[in-house]
């Protein structure tokens, strides 16, 4: 019994899930997706942080007590100093000197930053050296903003250029839309949830990319195996053996998106969670979702949409016909040879209608014998001869 368990099926790549055949369901899913992200980026915006907003910093010794102490007593300064803001957000960091406390806070100036820092020394009843305060322009995170489009536009260049060489180029953008489609939806969760963007994050941004390529490169890798030289016999379409190659490789990609979250998930929710570094916090976080909409973008969204691009190739589409034909044939019993079995997909409905590839691929070669049963009494002689002939008389 265990031995044809979904898990046993998916290691042996035999599940048959009928991925690609049902791709209209993922792209109608992936497109809400995408209207809900863009939607949350224009009526709620991104949860900047104070390197892309601008603002103020201040640490002051752990020492102090614990974290929720230190916000206290800063958001206190802050008010008896007039200044109309409040912590925006706090972290537990780590430095030669000891363990600290960061406290962030909006745009103050100059001489409100110093009166904000001396009134903390005074209520924490510390030397006001042991705080140090920083002011961060918003011009610096701009600086960051920019330098990494440019490298997400070197990425995604280089990118088709490697999948165009490796693949094709249908491959290389159904990979590249995959890639897309994973940072605008790892960018949508980040606004809807509020979580906040910092360098480590755009770094994080970064990074995913690459696991995401290479999980689509894995099944694409797949793919090119199970078509190359399909068109040359007619017992699967396109969509079925990408299809099937879907289903070989998705426990690989599972084992893979696991085994790298679980890292991941260590270094966010012990680093961060348990120990308190904000910085391991905001990295490991885009890592944590991003590594996990890319497992299901590369399997959901890349290889269907490959062979949605492929059923417009009219090579592909007089295979498939073929292939159509060839299975209409077989139902209705007609000799076509051995058909081999073939996974469950969906391109039979995309490409051309089931009962009309039926019906041309029952019409007859010029030249052809006919392959259906002859009457009975017409075995053998002409017409009118009297059927069977007598035993042992030859046609002379």
């Amino acid at each position: 019994m265990a031995q044809n368990g979904l898990a046993s099926r998916l290691y042996n790549g035999e599940a048959g899930l009928n991925i690609v055949g049902r791709r209209k369901l993922w792209f109608g899913v992936a497109g809400a997706l995408i209207l809900v992200a863009i939607l949350s980026f224009a009526l709620r915006g991104f949860s900047l942080g104070i390197e892309f907003a601008g603002g103020n910093s201040f640490q002051v010794p752990a020492s102090v007590g614990t974290l929720d102490d230190a916000e206290r007593e800063v958001n206190s300064a802050l008010a008896v100093e007039n200044t109309g803001v409040e912590v925006a957000t706090t972290q537990k960091v780590g430095g030669p000197g000891g363990d600290s406390y960061e406290l962030r806070t909006p745009q103050l100036t100059v001489e409100q930053a110093n009166a904000v820092k001396a009134q903390i020394a005074e209520d924490l009843n510390i030397n006001v050296n042991e705080i140090s305060s920083n002011q961060v322009s918003e011009a610096w995170g701009s600086q960051v903003t920019e330098r990494a489009v440019l490298g997400l536009v070197i990425f995604i260049a280089l990118v088709m250029v490697y999948l165009i060489l490796r693949f094709e180029w249908r491959m290389a953008v159904a990979a590249v839309s995959s890639l897309f489609m994973n940072l605008v939806l790892t960018a949508g969760i980040y606004s809807l949830v509020g979580f906040e963007v910092t360098p480590s994050t755009i770094i994080g941004f970064l990074t995913i990319l690459g696991f995401a390529l290479y999980d689509v490169v894995v099944v694409f890798d797949k793919v090119q195996e199970n078509t190359r030289g399909i068109t040359a016999n007619n017992n699967m379409t396109y969509g079925g053996a990408a299809n099937l190659a879907v289903n070989q490789s998705l426990m690989r990609s599972l084992n893979t998106s696991v085994v790298a979250l679980l890292p991941v998930g260590g270094l966010l929710f012990i680093g961060a969670g348990l120990l308190g570094a904000g910085t391991l916090k905001d990295l490991g976080l885009v890592l944590f979702v991003g590594m996990a909409v890319a497992f299901l973008t590369s399997i959901l969204v890349a290889t269907p949409l490959l062979a949605l691009l492929k059923n417009y190739d009219p090579r592909i589409q007089a295979h498939n016909k073929r292939v159509l034909a060839r299975r209409g044939a077989s139902g209705r019993g007609e000799p076509t040879g051995n058909v081999a079995p073939t996974p469950v997909d969906g391109d039979a409905a995309d490409v051309i209608d089931p009962d009309s590839a039926a019906l041309a691929g029952a019409a007859p070669k010029v030249g052809s014998r006919p392959t259906g049963k002859r009457p009975t009494g017409a075995r053998g002689g002409r017409p009118g001869s009297g059927g069977n002939r007598p035993g042992g008389a030859k046609r002379r």
